[in-house]
């Protein structure tokens, strides 16, 4: 999918993952935040959570993204909730990006592993700029049992992308890092994150019926209606994995 068709389908998400508010909000408790923690989020599309957790437990965080759009939102979102001067969100590819080494407590990637090429390469771009005793916070996706081909096919996934809930943990422990705590999405939040924007394409195609991009754009809502019935609901697995070195 283009970035241009991902900001189209996610323009009315607040929360770019099938993570919801309530589980965000848990996942902060989770980490443990007290004021003054300091985390970096690549790939941070509209930054709601560093701005939530700016706002809710003193942290500041720097957040990295592509997308233009995404971060104008971010920061609308960040002055909205007056953490602005806690914030900081910054125009970059988030698999190059550098920072100060051994500098964030905490360091999270949720839902872009493809920065790293997968887990194990995104855990290597985390390592750098995490300091002794920080923790990584990494969405990714699992099978919830193994795929028959033509599901991989239909996903456009191969079967190796991701693996077991098991076998996310051996890959995280593979990497040098320990799982110490997850919070998974459940099937209700799948369909809020991808059912959600079949609502947003279909209204943009009938307000924008000549866009050179309207055409391509049919396709990606037809297909992404029929994968994630047919298929994603049943086989795909989702979560946040908490881990430390």
């Amino acid at each position: 999918m283009s970035l241009r068709f991902h900001e189209i389908a996610e323009s009315r998400h607040r929360i770019l993952n099938p993570l919801s508010p309530d589980k965000l909000n848990l996942l902060g408790e989770i980490c443990r935040i007290s004021h003054g923690t300091r985390q970096l989020d690549l790939a941070c599309g509209k930054g709601e959570m560093l701005s939530r957790w700016a706002s809710r437990y003193g942290l500041h965080g720097v957040g990295v993204d592509i997308s233009s759009v995404f971060l104008e939102a971010a920061r609308r979102r960040a002055a909205d909730l007056g953490v602005g001067d806690q914030v900081r969100f910054v125009e970059a590819d988030a698999g190059t990006y550098n920072d100060e080494p051994e500098s964030y407590d905490i360091v999270s990637c949720i839902g872009a592993t493809w920065i790293g090429d997968g887990l194990q390469g995104t855990l290597e771009l985390m390592r750098r700029p995490l300091r002794p005793g920080g923790i990584v916070l990494v969405g990714e996706c699992f099978w919830q049992s193994p795929p028959p081909a033509e599901a991989c096919e239909a996903l456009e996934i191969s079967e190796d992308s991701f693996t077991s809930l098991a076998g996310t943990a051996e890959r995280l422990e593979e990497s040098g890092f320990e799982l110490v705590e997850m919070v998974l999405s459940d099937p209700d939040s799948w369909d809020r994150y991808v059912a959600s924007q079949w609502w947003t394409l279909s209204d943009w195609l009938r307000a924008n019926p000549d866009d050179p991009d309207a055409s391509a754009l049919r396709d990606f809502l037809d297909r992404s209606r029929r994968k994630h019935l047919e298929y994603g609901r049943q086989y795909l697995g989702w979560g946040v994995f908490v881990a430390r070195q």
